[in-house]
């Protein structure tokens, strides 16, 4: 499996002890999170697409690499011949932006001044003046990049998806693993985590080789299918760069509901109402968020969000990123989902694939295919499909009344989230028709298809569904911006 080690892996000491130098500080003030805490236990299934995976499978938390069977997977005379994963990338840090809204919050604590920790209860006092003094270990070299939470993340993933289909992840099936990656870098370091996985399955204890060493190679990047948002002009002209295009995320802010949680932290941090924003507000809650996915700490920034009254503050700022996710990823605008039909058809071509080759007696090519990107790759892809759609639009004027709504970006697309598609061969089969079946699994649960609420399909049937998509979606269409006329009728 190996051509032999080419080159040692050179990791930069600068940034790392700087790391470590702001992190010692900082974890003095920090909370070890233990289990069951009560304020990450309450905080934790809201942090929408900042949600760690294993708050969305609990399970993972006491045994991260032991595999769950679904009872609903098939088995029997059913086998698994080809398996087509869609893999967002693990834990990440802040991205640049979001590290630069920090600073200017914290820059707002420490400016208060010397009597703001004068007033209010000695919780309210010590709140202020831990965040206050809190040190900022985020820096802009972190920029999105893959934290080792996230490396581990992918290993655990490939461990399990190993164990629970062991025919297609066979050693004799290794060299014809097919990985495809977006440009990002923390989904290319996804995709060479998950390769450690797998090395690690092959040969437990064994420290893996370098990954252009590893017989498959290295994932290949394509952005035109992980990124396809970035490849379509109707998307980014009338999405992406349309300034009203989240006109209700913009008015959810402003809305009555943001304006209750500023007046509570205004009043908790002893700031100026007016010196906050939901934008702010936000920051710090995936602060919260970060510290805990990164360094599974519960920091000061938790605290922010008082658990006496926690539920309601959070599913605001849930619903609030949910909002943003829903109009510029999901059923807001047509386009967001349309522009993912090349992705989607290139999934059934691999199907198509391996249907072509069974039915000739010849082996499957490419029994595994892994295809690593982002949240925004996955939430088109579902919606697309038709997957998670409220009766009617999440908009800025019916919170309350979306409580229960089907659309919570945190459960669908948390760090590591995975959509897959599993193509079975089916023996004794009565019909040519029956002979090939597939199941969708998200996040390692079947999931039960959006038509029908069945768990399984016959390969055919899934295509008739969908046919509109594979056949009439052509994406060169659906991404060109309406020609404006540009004749003039004058004299």
């Amino acid at each position: 499996m190996l051509r032999g080690p080419r080159r040692l892996l050179w990791v930069s000491v600068r940034p790392a002890a700087a790391l470590a130098a702001a992190l010692l500080p900082s974890l003095v003030r920090c909370s070890i999170l233990e289990p069951r805490d009560p304020v990450a236990s309450v905080l934790s299934p809201y942090f929408g697409t900042k949600t760690r995976y294993e708050d969305v499978n609990p399970g993972l938390l006491s045994g991260p690499q032991a595999p769950w069977r679904d009872p609903e997977l098939l088995e029997g005379a059913c086998t698994p011949v080809q398996l087509v994963a869609l893999i967002r990338h693990g834990t990440r840090y802040p991205t640049a932006k979001q590290i630069r809204k920090l600073r200017q919050l914290h820059a707002l604590l420490q400016a208060r001044g010397p009597g703001d920790d004068g007033v209010g209860s000695a919780s309210s006092r010590d709140l202020g003046a831990a965040l206050a003094d809190w040190p900022l270990w985020y820096a802009d070299w972190m920029d999105g990049q893959l934290v080792e939470k996230g490396r581990q993340d992918m290993r655990q993933l490939a461990l399990r998806l190993a164990s629970l289909f062991p025919s297609l992840f066979s050693p004799e099936n290794y060299g014809r693993l097919q990985l495809i990656t977006s440009s990002k870098h923390r989904c290319v370091d996804s995709g060479a985590a998950f390769l450690q996985g797998l090395w690690q399955h092959y040969h437990p204890g064994l420290p893996p080789p370098d990954v252009e060493d590893m017989e498959c190679g290295p994932p290949k990047i394509n952005d035109k299918l992980m990124r396809f948002f970035d490849h379509c002009e109707k998307f980014l002209a009338e999405v992406e760069r349309n300034a009203t295009a989240l006109y209700h995320v913009e008015a959810f802010k402003t809305g009555p509901e943001m304006q209750n949680i500023l007046q509570k932290v205004a009043s908790t941090l002893k700031v100026p109402v007016n010196d906050l924003n939901a934008d702010l507000i936000q920051v710090a809650f995936f602060t919260c968020s970060f510290d805990l996915a990164i360094k599974g700490i519960k920091s000061p920034w938790c605290d922010v969000f008082d658990i006496d009254d926690a539920k309601v503050s959070i599913t605001v700022l849930e619903y609030l990123n949910d909002l943003k996710q829903y109009w510029k990823r999901g059923y807001g605008y047509t386009i967001n989902s349309r522009s993912s039909c090349t992705l989607f058809q290139d999934i059934f071509q691999h199907l198509d694939k391996a249907v072509e080759q069974k039915q000739r007696s010849q082996p499957v090519s490419s029994p595994v295919i892994l295809q690593f990107g982002h949240a925004e790759t996955l939430l088109p892809l579902l919606s697309l499909m038709g997957y998670f759609k409220d009766k009617e639009p999440l908009t800025a004027y019916n919170y309350k009344e979306q409580m229960r709504r089907k659309f919570r970006s945190g459960h669908i697309v948390p760090y590591a989230s995975n959509l897959i598609f599993v193509l079975y061969h089916c023996k004794n089969a009565k019909t040519p028709k029956e002979e090939f079946r597939v199941q969708l699994l998200l996040n390692e649960k079947v999931l039960p298809l959006a038509h029908s609420q069945e768990t399984v399909s016959l390969y055919e049937d899934l295509k008739n569904h969908y046919k509109d998509i594979l056949q009439s979606c052509q994406t060169s269409e659906e991404c060109e911006l309406a020609k404006v006329n540009s004749t003039s009728d004058e004299l």
